[in-house]
């Protein structure tokens, strides 16, 4: 069974099929434990199409306050066909040494 969430703003852009949506009620400032509405199937701009789990599927979904969790197989940190060339040159006649040498990679979500 699936189920499709409608939303009144667009969706989180890191959402991706595979990931794990749950939702959480929230009373007077308390949130509910999560509770697993399911995979996501398919998505839009404002909406997720997931496989419905039995919990949820006897649950209204309005009101809920929703959140996604990513499908551990997705966003690998291994190169996926880009990579990049670093040429570091010293044009100076004096000896230097270099000390250190860093780079920060950040992942991705789109596919």
């Amino acid at each position: 069974t699936s189920i499709t969430i409608t939303f009144a703003n667009s969706v989180n852009s890191s959402v991706q099929v595979g990931d794990d949506i749950y939702y959480s009620t929230i009373t007077n400032g308390v949130t509910d434990a999560p509770t697993e509405v399911g995979s996501v199937t398919a998505f839009t701009d404002t909406t997720v199409t997931c496989s419905i789990s039995a919990e949820a599927s006897t649950t209204s979904l309005a009101s809920k306050f929703f959140f996604f969790a990513k499908d551990n197989k997705a966003n690998l940190s291994s190169l996926v066909g880009y990579y990049a060339e670093v040429v570091m040159k010293n044009d100076s006649t004096d000896e230097i040494e270099l000390f250190q040498i860093g780079s920060d990679v950040s992942e991705s979500s789109s596919s």
